[in-house]
């Protein structure tokens, strides 16, 4: 047998083996072991900011909601009585503060806020859209927040009625025909009864301001403690009041507040505002960071977000004040019914702070001893 074709055979074997060998299962690919995702980072919890403030501070749940959300906050409410009584208590535990932000100083109370020294200094986000006569601390320890006109209201019906006009000065009052139709509020116990002492000191003096108020008394005017009872218990013009007496010291967007509440079953208020010269007294109302809070940036935003427009547009109907803000709307009751005193008293808060304890007990003796 020739060799030769042998080898071609051997040859021949070797290529289909290979070829065969190519055929067969193919190596394994190595894979990448799969890996879970990235874990979503847990949010922490909201932090606690506490607002302390007067009784009558007022908020709506979705705007506070929404600085919440913002920045992931729970804002807390500590409301510790009247303006007095809560600014005292603040001022009391200034070494070991309750709350980060205080709201309710009025210019009443202005100069004692700022000599105790319990607010730190911070100029808010928006104070070019707040006008300039509001803004009384340079330094802005306080900011202004809101304001309103304390001012006499009167029964429209009763005086319509009587065939009488209604009083359109301070000196009207002490007339024989306006004898036991005045209720005021104490101005030891009440912030408008504040109001309208500081009124009479501005208007007559504080010299003869008490001769007013002896007039007063003896033309038979009603003293209550707090504008709650001398409103709906004394007053007759007021939704619900209960009294007799058709006048009363309370502020000028109270005929507004009268429509409002009224769920449309007033189309104009019952009642209405004496806003003569020197016949109201303007209140504004500040806030301020307070020293010690361990949350100073989340109060610092706290302050932006209270002189913002979305929270200014809802104080009018939360606490029955005007914005300060000048960029925030009116709502449309407000626009209608709402009057605004053109020359109200004038008292600088250093006067008040200086003599405004004097006065009030100076008044005490005169009207209730």
């Amino acid at each position: 047998m020739n060799a030769y074709p042998l080898r071609n055979i051997l040859f021949v074997l070797l290529i289909v083996a290979l070829a065969i060998s190519a055929c067969g299962p193919a190596a394994a690919v190595p894979t990448a072991t799969p890996t879970a995702p990235p874990a979503t980072p847990t949010q922490a919890p909201p932090r606690k900011l506490v607002l302390m403030s007067h009784d009558s501070f007022n908020a709506s749940e979705e705007v506070i909601a929404e600085f919440e959300q913002a920045n992931n906050a729970k804002v807390e409410f500590l409301k510790a009585g009247d303006a007095g009584k809560a600014l005292n208590q603040a001022i009391l535990s200034k070494n070991n503060p309750l709350a980060d932000v205080f709201f309710g100083v009025d210019n009443t109370f202005f100069s004692r806020a700022i000599d105790a020294d319990i607010f730190e200094a911070y100029q808010p986000k928006g104070l070019e859209n707040i006008t300039d006569t509001f803004k009384l601390d340079p330094r802005f320890r306080l900011t202004p927040i809101d304001w309103g006109d304390v001012c006499l209201n009167y029964d429209k019906r009763y005086f319509e009625q009587k065939g009488l006009q209604p009083p359109t000065t301070l000196e009207d009052l002490v007339k024989p025909e306006y004898k036991g139709l005045l209720v005021v509020e104490n101005p030891a116990t009440s912030s408008p009864g504040l109001a309208f002492l500081l009124t009479t000191v501005a208007h007559f003096g504080p010299d003869k301001y008490l001769d007013f108020w002896k007039a007063l008394r003896e033309n038979d005017v009603t003293i209550t403690e707090g504008w709650e009872d001398a409103y709906y218990g004394q007053f007759s013009g007021g939704s619900g009041s209960q009294g007799d007496k058709p006048i009363v010291v309370s502020y000028a967007t109270s005929p507004p507040a009268e429509v409002y509440f009224s769920e449309g079953k007033l189309t104009e208020p019952p009642t209405a505002a004496v806003i003569g010269d020197d016949t109201c007294f303007r209140q504004i109302e500040f806030a301020g960071i307070l020293k010690g809070t361990k949350n100073r940036d989340l109060a610092e935003k706290f302050m932006d977000f209270l002189i913002s427009t979305r929270f200014q547009e809802d104080v009018p109907l939360q606490m029955f004040v005007f914005p300060v803000n000048r960029e925030a709307r009116l709502p449309e009751v407000f626009v209608k019914f709402a009057q605004i005193a053109p020359k109200p008293a004038q008292l600088s808060p250093e006067e008040i702070g200086a003599n405004r304890d004097k006065w009030i007990e100076a008044w005490t003796d005169t009207m209730l001893h």
